[in-house]
């Protein structure tokens, strides 16, 4: 089925930090879109611009023919697409399933089979930028899938981000991510360090900020985190323990390969001891505390 503009009926399951933006693009750009959350106060903005609420996923996968999720966990992600209520069991032949949580790549390989055989298409598409990236529509998205379902997704993507790369089949967009996910992870320990480096040494962390962020240990993190760090601003444009779970996903892959990661377990380790001080649901840039709290 060859969808345009018109014809397409985008639901979005998952108002979130990164949802809400999401799904606001998506309606700027003149797509009727649906939208389902388990608060509706959360998508009010939405509905006030445009959008349609549904009262449950089922009656939203059944008027839609493109559905993306935005959710938390892959245990949500599992209940949203394969619970009997969910998007597999109530979607029309011929829909697109879009998939952007951080989510188990074994999973993502059984909800296209799923699909598949019940004539939808489904794809695996994380995102990385936060929520600047999704305000600012340019996320990467990486993204999992058969070609000929991507190619006929790229202008609802090009409606949400800026790199947009199809990397294998299903399940490859979930371990792209994961690769993201374990750069940061060791990233934002080196940049927790540099700026409680530089404020032991008695610099201004801004200043020295100025000259490092465009060098060769230049990084989102580096240009977008710290400044937040040092204003103490540590609302989530990512939560810490949505960090976490994407750790825990990693972790657990790179066992199932045989891939040693120190890195990414010390991380997780730091960000256990983090969240459990209360800051779960502090941004990740949060990390910063502890190296505050330890300072001798």
């Amino acid at each position: 089925m060859t969808l345009t503009k018109d014809t397409t009926i985008i639901g979005f399951v998952g108002i979130g930090v990164m949802g809400k933006s999401m799904a606001g693009h998506l309606l700027k750009a003149g797509y009727q879109v649906l939208v389902y959350n388990r608060t509706k106060a959360s998508a009010e903005d939405l509905i006030n611009t445009g959008a349609v609420w549904q009262d449950t996923i089922a009656e939203l996968a059944g008027k839609s023919n493109v559905i993306i999720t935005m959710v938390g966990y892959p245990k949500d992600v599992e209940e949203v697409y394969l619970g009997t209520d969910g998007i597999i069991n109530h979607a029309k032949s011929g829909s697109y399933l879009i998939d952007m949580t951080t989510s188990s790549p074994d999973l993502s390989k059984k909800i296209y089979e799923k699909a598949l055989t019940l004539g939808m298409y489904a794809l695996d598409a994380p995102v990385s930028g936060g929520d600047v990236g999704a305000k600012e529509a340019r996320l990467a998205i990486m993204v999992g899938g058969d070609k000929d379902a991507f190619e006929a997704m790229l202008p609802i993507f090009n409606c949400l981000g800026k790199n947009i790369v199809l990397q294998g089949k299903a399940g490859a967009g979930q371990y792209t991510k994961m690769c993201n996910q374990i750069a940061i992870a060791s990233n934002m320990i080196g940049v927790c360090e540099a700026m409680a480096y530089a404020q032991k040494a008695g610099l201004s962390p801004e200043t020295v900020l100025k000259s490092i962020e465009t060098g060769a240990a230049a990084s989102f993190s580096l240009s977008n985190l710290a400044p937040r760090m040092l204003v103490n601003n540590f609302e989530p444009g990512f939560y810490v323990k949505h960090f976490i779970k994407d750790m825990t996903i990693a972790l657990e892959s790179a066992e199932q390969m045989g891939l040693y990661t120190p890195g990414l377990a010390l991380a997780k380790t730091l960000y256990e001891k983090l969240a459990d001080r209360g800051e779960e649901n502090s941004g990740t840039q949060a990390l910063f505390k502890l190296y505050l709290e330890t300072e001798s």
